[in-house]
């Protein structure tokens, strides 16, 4: 870190002081900052004002996505104040050109955070944090009397104490230590600090959940409920899983049809509204699956024990009863209060072999297994392919699993194959959580829908710009689902299929839970909710304790607050994106901590993304992306080319393109910018 200038030392001889004197930043990235932000609100000029939150972009510039849905706003990185990513803002758009409106940050509304975690560098009594969780591309300054137990190279929770109203940059104290930085478990550790997302339960509500675990299942808790104790039932989920809230069954019916039956955990019979359970529950709103380790809604004695439909034990559910014919098309649900006694306890690969005739310890003890899997799979398909024809986005995107050894070390990183079972389980799911949704909507009763709204317009034009690159067209205008699926179904097996998937995605909306049914735009379906997961998700359980109620006394489901609901909603959501960044940041520290063995190492791969510092490479063995930047690129003056997706030598005109295959070198890693460096060979 660089020194204080002699001037500065001279003045005050505690360098804690410089900072509040607004002096100069004693952080390396503070000082350049601190020119700009010492001056404290911008005074207000013309150009319309927005408010909206704020997303920061790997160049350090941001957009602003605004709060009433318009189109995103660029903010150059030395307009954005003391705002950081995630901020609620409000800008002041300065000009508009052709790739759309530009602002500058005027006041920062609402933080987004008050925590930050990362590495702390000590100096001198004094020390900085370089945040790492989340990645907002500042350093905040710690004064000696603030920085605890800290040493150099420890990861830290810091709180911040000034966002930089009060001086050139950041300022904190450092709340907890956590580890050295260098220890695998500490730095995924660090990561749940940064999300905020609790390890351990109160003691109350661990005591709770233990009590209703040892009392287990009374004769009363069966009063009411149709007995499947006799039926085949079956859970398929990963092999490591140890909540298991769905179980399948089938049984034939005259004429050649079906009636399966989807089991789901009665979650709502031990977790009562209002009461200790619920209320950490709601605060978690879901269980978030990091790369090490879950960290569940509910506490273990509840999730992975009483409410877990684990095999020969008995389990309160509730069903849904889907009568299909012989062509597999639905005539009709019936929902239940039930109790079942499952059968086996399947992973996708033990229920992939049985579909595929191969013998495995549940076959061999249970001939008949094979036959249900395979009845209940040409079920899910004749779903499936009736979703499609309405025009229901299927997505196909690589998926990665890092295996990691005892001390939480990465030692490969695999792709995830999607197998028929897991599409059998994904079918049935959609297709009961479409019934229950329907269900609500006939009876009128208050639950929560998840939404996902049209895409926003200007949202379009990249993806179709793209698609327009490898001679593919896009609509104009009003694309419905089926639009997108086409272009999909265009590039499958092609080298440019993960490219266009991904913008796709990126492209539509994002799911999130509301009180009104507002249909679901990517599945094509004119209703839909959560009700299959109320172990992991709590918009199910509100699902489930409303559908109990309608079950028991009907008129009771309207009592209901609107208020809460909505909060709920609202809630729920946040919750769900903040579990998604985690589980996200997780797997990609753990993938470039992988990376950090492989300096030097040549791979093969496709230019996955272009911008004027450089092009990212995602790698053919591993789904790893990588940074070619532009400075490495010799011989000539390289420039991007937006519409293009490419760059461009000015001299030699040589281009690299979007998909473009390349074979590459690792240079470098950076654990804490969570960054791998390419050069091309």
């Amino acid at each position: 870190m660089p020194r204080l200038s002699s001037e500065i030392r001279s003045r005050r001889r505690d360098s804690d002081h410089a900072h509040r004197r607004g002096e100069a930043s004693l952080t390396p990235r503070g000082r350049d900052r601190g020119r700009r932000r010492s001056r404290g609100p911008r005074r207000s000029r013309g150009g319309r004002r927005v408010s909206g939150r704020l997303q920061r972009i790997e160049s350090g510039a941001a957009f602003v996505i605004p709060d009433e849905g318009d189109e995103d706003i660029f903010v150059r990185a030395r307009d954005l104040g003391t705002a950081v990513d995630g901020d609620r803002v409000t800008v002041r758009i300065e000009d508009r050109g052709r790739r759309g409106p530009r602002g500058s940050i005027i006041e920062v509304l609402d933080r987004a955070r008050s925590h930050v975690v990362g590495v702390f560098h000590g100096e001198r009594g004094h020390g900085w944090l370089g945040t790492t969780q989340p990645k907002l591309g500042i350093d905040v300054f710690i004064p000696a009397r603030e920085r605890g137990e800290a040493e150099s190279g420890d990861l830290v929770v810091v709180e911040v104490t000034d966002w930089g109203e009060e001086g050139p940059g950041p300022a904190g104290r450092v709340e907890r230590v956590l580890g050295p930085s260098g220890d695998p478990a500490v730095a995924v550790l660090a990561i749940q600090a940064a999300y905020g997302i609790p390890d351990a339960f109160p003691e109350a509500v661990e005591k709770a959940a233990v009590a209703l675990a040892a009392r287990g299942i009374r004769a009363a808790d069966l009063a009411g409920r149709e007995d499947c104790r006799s039926d085949r039932v079956i859970t398929i989920d990963p092999g490591d899983a140890r909540d298991h809230d769905d179980a399948i069954s089938i049984e034939r019916l005259a004429g050649g049809g079906a009636r399966i039956g989807i089991h789901i955990a009665d979650v709502s019979h031990y977790v009562r509204e209002g009461d200790g359970l619920d209320t950490e529950a709601w605060e978690r709103g879901t269980s978030v699956y990091l790369v090490d380790r879950v960290l569940p809604m509910l506490p273990h004695a509840l999730s992975s024990d009483l409410c877990s439909l684990v095999p020969g034990e008995d389990r309160l559910t509730l069903a849904a009863f889907l009568t299909v014919d012989r062509r597999g098309a639905h005539h009709g649900t019936r929902l239940a209060r039930a109790v079942i006694r499952s059968v086996h306890r399947l992973s996708y690969e033990e229920a992939q072999h049985a579909i595929d005739g191969r013998n495995t310890p549940a076959t061999e003890r249970d001939p008949g297994l094979s036959e249900d899997l395979r009845a209940l799979l040409e079920v899910s398909r004749s779903f499936r392919r009736r979703r499609r024809a309405r025009g229901s986005l299927d997505f196909d995107l690589p998926e990665s699993r890092v295996v990691l050894d005892e001390g939480g070390a990465p030692v490969d990183v695999r792709r995830r194959e999607r197998l028929d079972s897991h599409r059998l389980i994904e079918d049935l799911m959609i297709a009961a959580n479409e019934a229950v949704a329907r269900w609500a909507i006939e009876e009128a009763v208050p639950v929560l829908y998840r939404i996902h709204e049209e895409p926003n317009p200007e949202k379009l034009d990249t993806l179709r710009l793209l698609a327009g690159e490898f001679g593919l067209s896009f609509p104009e205008r009003n694309p419905r689902p089926r639009d997108f699926q086409r272009l999909l179904d265009a590039v499958k097996g092609r080298v440019e299929e993960p490219i266009i998937s991904v913008q796709v995605l990126r492209s539509l909306a994002k799911a999130r839970y509301e009180t009104r049914n507002e249909g679901h735009y990517g599945l094509a379906s004119p209703a839909y909710l959560h009700f299959t997961s109320p172990i992991r998700r709590y918009p199910d359980l509100v699902v489930h304790r409303q559908l109990a109620r309608w079950l028991t006394e009907a008129g009771s489901v309207r009592d209901i607050s609107r208020d809460w609901l909505s909060a709920t909603a609202r809630h729920a959501s946040a919750r769900e994106e903040n579990a998604a960044r985690a589980e996200r940041d997780s797997v990609e520290l753990k993938k470039v901590e992988f990376m950090e063995r492989h300096v030097g190492d040549h791979f093969d791969g496709t230019i996955s993304a272009t911008a004027r510092f450089g092009f990212f490479v995602r790698l053919d063995a591993y789904d790893i992306e990588g940074l070619v930047h532009v400075s490495r690129l010799a011989g000539d003056h390289y420039v991007h080319d937006r519409k293009k997706h490419a760059l461009r030598g000015r001299r030699t005109r040589r281009s690299y393109r979007l998909g473009d295959p390349v074979g590459v070198q690792v240079v470098r890693v950076d654990r804490e910018a969570r960054r791998v460096d390419f050069d091309l060979v």
